[in-house]
């Protein structure tokens, strides 16, 4: 698990490889990810739009920018956390995403909360990133 703390905003993620989606001899690697939001603050936040850059082990980037997770924009009180589980694919075998979510309190304040780097590894390689 890897885990972060902006402005009272912890973001913890738990990767992990989908066998059953993967087809590594067509070079097709798929990974959930489940994040847990929680609001360690004093602020009432909501979630508006996200920001994810995935780099796979050829380092190969790319950016994929949106409103909320999983179509929606959760309003996480003080003491709330929100779970949600989603996923990508890569052509290599292994890769690293991060990223931010940017919040935004009652009185219009916003703010980015950092997602922590993590690594995606698939089990079929031996030269792991992470």
């Amino acid at each position: 698990m890897y885990t972060k703390t902006t402005k009272s905003i912890n973001i913890t993620v738990n990767p992990y490889y989908l066998d059953e989606q993967s087809v590594p001899d067509e070079h097709h690697y798929v990974w959930a990810y489940q994040v847990t939001i929680n609001n360690l603050g004093q602020e009432t936040v909501q979630l508006k739009n996200r920001c994810w850059r995935i780099t796979d082990s050829n380092g190969i980037k790319q950016e994929v920018k949106g409103e909320g997770v999983v179509g929606e924009q959760p309003v996480l009180n003080p003491g709330e956390k929100y779970e949600y589980t989603s996923g990508t694919p890569l052509s290599t075998p292994s890769g690293f995403m991060e990223g931010y979510y940017e919040m935004e309190t009652k009185n219009g304040s916003k703010f980015d909360a950092t997602i922590p780097l993590f690594s995606l590894d698939s089990p079929y390689t031996s030269n792991k990133l992470n």
